[in-house]
């Protein structure tokens, strides 16, 4: 696929979830069978967040402290879940991470130009913002350093009682284990451009990112990125 068709698919992608009316349907048969889960009747919870925020991380540290399955709905990435969610009263994580470090990860992963993903960063937040009180906002750092305090604000804000994450090196390793385990199966392949499809920091991609970070602060996307980092801010503040 060429830079331009990746761009337009990337754009389309990040507009069109922004609206549950139209995005859950088509979700529903897109990621059937995928192990993407949509919000629906019989969701118990939402562990969402714009694309590369962490929640791949959330979602398996989160099972791992079950003693029972739990109906989560996630990896959409989409807003229109989130939206979904809050409408229907389901106790909803959203991972909130910073604009210059999710923007430059869409970059990497992507192919596509800084000012796209931060366009893309700004729209989900302003859709999910509005429905902030029914939400926990968590930040990216606090689910990858401390997601047993995370599950127990997430307890208290919902009156739920599900089992805390102990975030210890070991289980912190167990977490990612499981991660890779996945990839291999999905991928089956130590090819290095499958390498920035992983739900993990690699090598590669750290260093796609750190090149990439003089485009993202270039002058003539400073009013964009200040606008970003201001609703960050803003956000990072509600969850407290």
């Amino acid at each position: 696929m060429g830079a331009e068709a990746a761009r337009f698919r990337y754009v389309a992608r990040y507009r069109f979830s922004l609206y549950p009316a139209l995005y859950l349907p088509w979700a529903r048969r897109h990621y059937a069978g995928t192990g993407i889960e949509v919000v629906g009747p019989d969701t118990e919870l939402v562990i969402e967040g714009f694309g590369r925020s962490g929640s791949t991380f959330a979602v398996d540290a989160f099972e791992l402290a079950q003693t029972r399955p739990v109906r989560i709905a996630h990896h959409t990435h989409a807003a229109a879940q989130v939206v979904a969610a809050a409408r229907r009263g389901i106790p909803s994580l959203v991972i909130v991470r910073h604009p210059d470090d999710a923007t430059v990860s869409h970059m990497a992963r992507r192919g596509i130009p800084a000012v796209t993903a931060l366009r893309s960063w700004i729209r989900y937040h302003e859709r999910v913002a509005p429905w902030r009180d029914r939400l926990l906002l968590v930040s990216f750092e606090e689910v990858t350093s401390d997601f047993g305090a995370v599950t127990r604000r997430l307890n208290e804000r919902f009156g739920t009682g599900y089992g805390v994450f102990e975030h210890t090196k070991e289980n912190e390793a167990r977490v990612f284990e499981i991660i890779e385990t996945r990839n291999r199966e999905r991928f089956r392949t130590e090819q290095p451009e499958r390498a920035r499809s992983l739900a993990r920091p690699t090598r590669e991609r750290e260093a796609l990112k750190a090149s990439f970070r003089s485009e993202l602060e270039a002058a003539r996307l400073r009013s964009l990125h200040a606008r970003a980092a201001e609703l960050y801010r803003s956000l990072v503040s509600t969850s407290g």
